[in-house]
């Protein structure tokens, strides 16, 4: 109890993060991560933690729980017929390489390294929902070479900076002409097929800073996916379904400079 009470504030920042990346995990397509990695690499400093640990523990911390939040955003889409099976299963093996590849690297690399390129990342994207063009910039998906790759570094890039895959796979659907409503439901599953094999990963793998916050395991903080995940799963099917009733652009844009911000700050923190 104890306990509870000296730490209740970040418990409140942890729930609040689970509530707030659930909703936008199925109203706008951008995976919690976008949201989950920039407020714990800051709660965790707050708590004293150093900064490259934090950004490596609020990697792995935010691909666990994306886990069960993409399960729950999975079916909410799919119950709409917004999951494309068939693009998922030429998709996988390239993304779980590109994951793989991505996971080993968050092991050994700088962890301001991943702080920049999480920083480059979000802010792209924010400059994307702002400004990015509604029209498609192609006429349909590339051939099986051009998906290869395509599914390879979204993986890649995606289990590397702790977001589930919409974030990315959103809009390079969309930019092909993908129909948005089956981008976001497919990005979803893309996020479960990012996170498990990348939580895993990072959970036994990684070696637990020394200085790494209470409940750390491998570099999965196992408090903040404690008290963000059950909100996540329930608030996900929540976004969805707002997500078709919704015209999400005002909302989007709102988040977007947010987000814009945030990127900016993190960059800030790499070179100053």
């Amino acid at each position: 109890m104890q306990f509870l009470l000296d730490n209740m504030t970040v418990i409140l920042s942890l729930i609040g993060t689970g509530v707030f990346a659930g909703l936008l995990a199925g109203l706008l397509g951008v995976g919690g991560g976008i949201v989950i990695v920039p407020v714990l690499f800051f709660l965790f400093q707050a708590l004293g933690v150093s900064a490259e640990s934090a950004m490596v523990i609020a990697t792995a911390t935010s691909l666990a729980t994306i886990v069960p939040t993409s399960i729950s955003s999975i079916r909410a889409h799919h119950s709409k017929g917004n999951v494309d099976f068939a693009l998922l299963k030429a998709w996988a093996v390239f993304i779980l390489i590109g994951v793989l590849a991505g996971s080993y690297l968050v092991t050994v690399l700088d962890a301001n390294f991943l702080t920049l390129m999480f920083g480059v990342i979000a802010t792209l994207s924010a400059i994307n929902m702002l400004v990015g063009k509604k029209d498609a910039l192609f006429n349909g998906l590339p051939g099986r070479v051009g998906q290869s790759i395509m599914a390879a570094c979204i993986g890649f890039f995606s289990s590397m900076v702790g977001i589930g895959g919409g974030t990315l796979t959103v809009p390079t659907l969309t930019f092909c002409n993908y129909p948005a409503h089956r981008a976001v439901g497919t990005a979803a599953a893309v996020g479960l097929i990012i996170s498990l094999p990348a939580a895993i990963t990072l959970l036994f793998v990684g070696t637990t800073p020394v200085d790494a916050p209470f409940a750390t395991y491998g570099y999965v903080n196992l408090l903040g996916f404690a008290c963000i995940v059950p909100l996540t799963v329930i608030f996900a099917p929540i976004g969805a379904s707002i997500a078709n009733k919704l015209d999400a652009g005002l909302l989007k844009k709102i988040f977007a400079v947010v987000l814009i911000i945030t990127g900016l700050r993190m960059l800030a923190q790499v070179f100053i």
